[in-house]
């Protein structure tokens, strides 16, 4: 049998369809009457201070919810800050005292579709489009932030908010404010697509709600398919960052000096209590004496973070890893070199910061009631960097008083979101224009200087400072992106290096697994036995890309991590591996991380990706009916979410069912943006079916697709090359070679099919590339 047909068989049986999403699974899942129960219909409350019955009951430990007017009965000058501010202001009802969009019978023209803002019987209405493509009146019911622009929410059955995707400018007008505009100007967002705004995407219960209100429950009912949402107080009040209140105002009201909280379940005096000291040589200040400072950061990061919450029920100064899985420097958010790319809220890019290694807090720049900075321009930045050494065209070598002599300018450049929000990144590094070209990476100088190259400001920079003497981690994270040839020592050695920001390190720790040698996973078992804890979650986001063989080694030490997130992760990575035969304290620990993790899904079921999971869980416990259901009710709420249709696919070709899984396949086809992964299963199921001419034909596609992987380049060759096509075979893996370079299958191919061909010199080189 030839070399390559022997690769295109294995590649069927391995892949009998790829999967292209987190293949999480668990014991058990709801049952096949509620995966079809009828909707009801429950609306949003706001319950007058106090969370509504369905809501989490507080612990007494931990207090009740009080509202922010107790609060200012005595914290009168927190609390006058705290009004007006962005925190005060991110959710309101609709009034006139809130609404700041001409609601004056206005009208906005979107590709065709025409709204109209009005205001009739006292109350907000918007007439546009809604989930039929009709025009449709719809009051509104709150308004979402203030500035730079302000949203609108309208209520739907089900407990559903869902936010307008046209939203009112709020700046002046000599900024270009004051008028409305849509979300996504360019491209027409018709009913029924995955932007438009009565779809999931712009659904306030699950995107928004608990970052802009107190105490929020979203309360999802997964049998009904319905919200009964409530909240403390609807906008973000004193008890979102000090917690429930109620033992605080008791202390108030009978002091005891030995409760050094003062009734209060998380306290930031650490932060407070920290003494700064100025060196002169380096002009930088530093801590004087360790102090506590990341309380108070993942309190913040609660919300100003990119993550999903994995356990509700988060109060201020818990545990961030124990209820949030936040993004690593992942390559749909930040660019190689942890620059913000999608809009990512500053947790992860402020953890990559020399100053927060130094022990900087959010609070050293940001008033923590009125979120404005400490103080103007350069002079917040002054706190710690002497301006005689640092604010001078000796360093910045710009005007005085021109933007390029802002501190900000050169080490916290911006990005523009939501066509109006512009964000600074806050990793506050030194320009590189030096990587640039060779990460593709944008850079603060060519940002600004923009008739100018990337070559000119590196040597603009050298001239000035000297060569860049330090590798930067995004050498690593850009060659494990992109399959370079040392990927694998570029990721070790950044994982290896504790000088490093711990969320690079575990970024590279993600990447690691697809580059996985004896040493590399000796590694990463030395981390799973380690105690830091967002080293222990990138190795737990990436376990199912580890071998079944060595999983159990890097999951088991995981169950025993005091952070839920990733010991569910890690459990789910290891629930179809027969258990049995470990000691039953680790049968233990793993039953209650696994339902943890069914918890977790279970309570994020109102989206597609948490019932693709729930679905995969009972494909593993043998419930295909139920399975099916899951997957159903996923591409009934979310017709285009791919991964749905290509494991319910692979599903059918497990019982027999290929013509089930082409169908399938083919309906998803046009509804999936985002479809090479459908394409190659397709073509993989056509092969299945012996339609080789057909097959070869999607996998074409996929292999063309602006979307594609290493591995659909390489089993499109592969097929190529059993059709008889060797030169087209070697072409398409050359092309491949160039978007991936140091691929170790698309090198294996190359040195397989040449030798095929007689091209030894060929094989030889490609041979040599490989070791």
């Amino acid at each position: 049998m030839p070399t390559t047909l022997r690769i295109l068989l294995l590649v069927l049986f391995i892949c009998g369809c790829d999967r292209n999403t987190q293949q999480d699974q668990s014991q058990a899942g709801p049952n096949t009457d509620e995966a079809t129960a009828e909707k009801t219909t429950v609306y949003p409350q706001e319950n007058n201070g106090r969370a509504g019955d369905t809501a989490r009951k507080e612990s007494d430990a931990a207090g009740t919810y009080i509202g922010s007017q107790q609060c200012a009965s005595c914290h009168r000058d927190q609390f006058k800050a705290w009004q007006h501010s962005h925190h005060d202001l991110a959710m309101q009802k609709a009034s006139d005292a809130t609404v700041l969009g001409n609601f004056n019978d206005a009208q906005f023209d979107y590709f065709g579709t025409v709204s109209r803002f009005y205001k009739k019987d006292g109350q907000y209405f918007v007439r546009t489009d809604g989930p039929d493509g009709a025009l449709h009146d719809y009051p509104i019911a709150y308004t979402f932030g203030v500035f730079p622009l302000q949203q609108y929410l309208v209520e739907f059955p089900g407990g559903k908010l869902q936010a307008l995707s046209i939203a009112w400018d709020s700046r002046s007008k000599s900024e270009g404010g004051q008028r409305w505009y849509h979300l996504n100007p360019d491209e027409h967002i018709r009913h029924g697509d995955e932007l438009h705004w009565t779809g999931l995407n712009y659904n306030w219960n699950f995107m928004c709600a608990d970052c802009h209100s107190t105490n929020l429950q979203k309360n999802f009912d997964l049998a009904s398919q319905t919200y009964s949402t409530s909240w403390s107080e609807i906008n973000v009040a004193c008890e979102a960052c000090h917690g429930p209140g109620s033992r605080h105002q008791h202390w108030a009201e009978n002091p005891n000096p030995d409760d050094t909280n003062k009734g209060l379940a998380v306290s930031f005096s650490g932060r407070q209590q920290a003494a700064w000291a100025m060196d002169a040589d380096t002009g930088i200040a530093h801590l004087q004496q360790p102090a506590d400072t990341q309380t108070e950061i993942e309190t913040c990061a609660q919300c100003h973070s990119r993550r999903t919450t994995h356990f509700p029920g988060a109060q201020a100064g818990d545990e961030f890893l124990d209820h949030f899985n936040p993004a690593l420097l992942s390559e749909s958010l930040y660019h190689a070199d942890g620059q913000i790319n999608d809009e990512v809220y500053v947790y992860g890019s402020f953890l990559q910061s020399k100053m927060h290694a130094a022990g900087v807090t959010c609070s050293n720049c940001h008033d923590p009631h009125s979120l404005q900075l400490r103080a103007e321009g350069n002079a917040v930045c002054a706190q710690c960097h002497l301006p005689e050494k640092f604010d001078t065209a000796e360093h910045h070598f710009h005007p005085a008083d021109s933007v390029g002599a802002q501190c900000v300018s050169c080490h916290m450049p911006t990005k523009t979101y939501m066509q109006v929000d512009v964000r600074r990144d806050h990793s506050l590094r030194i320009p590189r224009p030096d990587l640039s070209d060779k990460l593709e990476t944008p850079n603060a100088c060519t940002g600004c200087h923009t008739d100018k190259s990337n070559v000119w400001a590196a040597e603009v920079l050298e001239q000035k400072f000297g060569q860049p003497t330090e590798a930067h981690y995004g050498e690593a994270i850009y060659a494990g992106r992109h399959g370079l040839p040392d990927a694998e020592s570029r990721l070790v050695a950044l994982i290896a290096d504790e000088s490093q920001p711990t969320i690079a390190r575990a970024t590279a720790i993600s990447l690691l697994p697809h580059y996985l040698s004896r040493n590399s996973a000796q590694l990463l078992q030395a981390i799973a036995q380690g105690d830091d804890a967002l080293l222990n979650l990138g190795l737990a986001k990436s376990l199912d890309s580890v071998p079944q063989q060595i999983r159990p080694a890097l999951a088991i030490p995981l169950l025993y991590e005091d952070e839920r997130v990733s010991s569910a992760l890690a459990a789910n990575s290891i629930a179809a591996l027969p258990m049995d035969g470990y000691p039953a304290a680790v049968q233990q620990r793993f039953t209650e991380a696994l339902n943890n993790y069914l918890a977790s899904e279970t309570f994020n079921a109102d989206r597609p990706e948490a019932l693709t999971n729930l679905a995969a869980l009972h494909v593993q416990r043998g419930n295909p009916e139920q399975a099916e259901a899951f997957y159903r009710r996923a591409l009934a709420i979310a017709p285009y979410y791919g991964p749905a249709y290509i494991n319910l696919a692979d599903m059918y070709r497990s019982a027999g069912r290929e013509q089930d899984a082409e169908k399938l396949l083919r309906a998803g086809l046009d509804k999936v943006y985002a479809n090479s992964p459908l394409q190659h299963s397709l073509g993989l199921s056509l092969v299945r079916q012996k339609r080789m001419d057909e097959a070869q034909e999607f996998l074409r596609r996929a292999a063309e697709n602006p979307n594609t992987t290493a591995r659909y380049i390489y089993v499109y060759a592969i097929a190529l090359n059993t059709a008889g096509k060797s030169a087209d075979a070697l072409s398409e893996l050359e092309r491949g070679l160039q978007r991936f370079p140091g691929n170790r299958e698309i090198l294996s191919a190359l040195v397989s099919i040449n030798r095929e061909s007689g091209n030894k010199q060929a094989a030889e080189k490609y041979e040599q590339m490989l070791r």
